[in-house]
């Protein structure tokens, strides 16, 4: 974790922590929005059972493509710091361009 000194120097950075705790919370408005449509799909089958099941089926499928896309957008973000923490570890090893 980070410590609260963390906040106001600038040898490291606090984003690769906090970025696991955004990510869970996305993960679940994502199960949150889709427990909404699944229940708007089951009341929508008491109109028209076959527009009530296609909404059913929307909603897993907004679930998964929500879960794999926000898992991929938090990756990237974590590749960026990545990137940096390596370049740093090199430029401190003399190995930078001249």
């Amino acid at each position: 974790m980070f410590s609260f000194s963390d906040l106001f120097q600038w040898d490291r950075f606090i984003t690769p922590t906090i970025i696991k705790t955004f990510y869970w919370l996305v993960i679940g408005v994502i199960c949150l929005f889709g427990l909404s449509g699944i229940f708007a799909g089951l009341t929508a089958m008491a109109i028209s059972p076959f527009a009530g099941f296609l909404v059913v089926l929307e909603s897993i499928a907004g679930v998964i493509v929500g879960v794999v896309f926000s898992r991929i957008a938090a990756e990237l973000i974590l590749i960026v710091f990545r990137i940096n923490e390596h370049l740093g570890a090199i430029r401190d090893q003399g190995g930078g361009l001249r």
